[in-house]
């Protein structure tokens, strides 16, 4: 067995949009597991939105990254070493390994993997993107057969099980992404049954005019997870007793402005009064006690291709940062993974 791993440390808090300069890949010794813990060799590592907001030294509902320390995330690969009756040698898992080849945790804090699907399920489709869509939708939506649901960022792990699982209940989906191509995958591969190029309509007058023309009977659940002018063409056409599921802001992580972010509070109040809104934050781990129930239900939709999914995997762990931006600004096409 090697004797050291590697692992991308934040080097610097970013000044807006981060740079290669925010991080350090570093060569360090390989973790020897304790009582209780397990030793993995990673395989395949999560890039998320969320990793953003911990960059910043700011109140939040999760602690800052900590600096000159392995950058936090999911990963699953397979189990080296094994001090815990719970896993053997060879088990595939995923754990909060963090952006590092090799990574030791308690077995209590690992998820065994099912051998028969790849373990980059784990991180998207039956991991946190693809559980925290689930959860949002039982928790929150109140959805009924025949409403409209519309969605953002729609492509990637999150808002295309938010789709598909809407409508599994009767409801109309409507995704928004950015490009024809990504539009064309929303309705080809994932059923949606209309789709809206945002970055044809830059504007938050003209996106609520692209929306207009697909939601002619308004919207009754917008699942948020991008904010700009995506969120500023979903709120007038939001219906009398309509949910809005905050599940993420990409457009806003760096500090950017808009004329959505620059909206008088008054004026969104007041439309959250007339139309009577539910406007609800979520976070996944609110609701991790129900995480059972979410891979009984999708895990045998997945197999049996009832569930579709894509991931844009990244070859190479020195990739990590180039992948991290990308994604940030919307390049990936499906859930972001970078393969070891």
């Amino acid at each position: 067995m090697t004797e050291t791993m590697k692992r991308w440390v934040l080097a610097r808090r970013p000044n807006g949009f981060p740079v290669d300069a925010d991080f350090r890949l570093e060569e360090v010794p390989m973790p020897e597991p304790a009582e209780g813990e397990i030793l993995v060799a990673v395989s395949h590592l999560s890039l998320d939105p969320y990793m953003r907001g911990r960059m910043d030294d700011v109140a939040s509902y999760t602690a800052p990254q900590e600096l000159d320390r392995t950058m936090g995330g999911g990963a699953a690969g397979v189990v080296i070493a094994s001090r815990s009756d719970k896993f053997k040698e060879g088990d595939l898992a995923f754990g909060m390994f963090g952006w590092a080849t090799h990574g030791a945790l308690p077995a209590s804090e690992c998820r065994k993997l099912d051998p028969a699907l790849s373990p980059s399920t784990s991180l998207g489709v039956l991991g946190m993107p693809g559980f925290t869509a689930w959860a949002g939708l039982e928790a929150y939506a109140r959805m009924k057969e025949g409403e409209t649901l519309a969605v953002a960022a729609a492509t990637g792990p999150v808002g295309s099980m938010v789709g598909q699982l809407a409508q599994r209940k009767g409801l109309r989906a409507i995704g928004i992404a950015g490009g024809p191509e990504k539009c064309g995958l929303l309705t080809d591969r994932f059923g949606f049954d209309a789709a809206v190029d945002h970055r044809a309509h830059g504007s938050a007058k003209d996106m609520r005019a692209a929306l207009a023309e697909v939601c002619p009977d308004g919207i009754d659940i917008y699942f948020e997870n991008v904010g700009g002018p995506v969120l500023g063409g979903a709120l007038p056409l939001m219906n009398l007793h309509g949910r809005i599921i905050i599940c993420g802001m990409i457009a806003w992580y760096s500090g950017e402005s808009d004329e959505t972010g620059a909206i008088p509070l008054q004026k969104l109040w007041r439309l959250a009064l007339v139309k009577r809104l539910t406007v609800q934050g979520l976070l996944q781990t609110d609701h991790v006690a129900r995480f059972r129930d979410f891979a009984a239900e999708v895990t045998p939709l997945v197999k049996e291709g009832k569930i579709a999914y894509l991931e844009d995997v990244s070859e190479g762990f020195e990739t990590m940062p180039a992948a991290f931006f990308s994604m940030l600004k919307g390049g990936n096409t499906g859930k972001q993974v970078v393969k070891v």
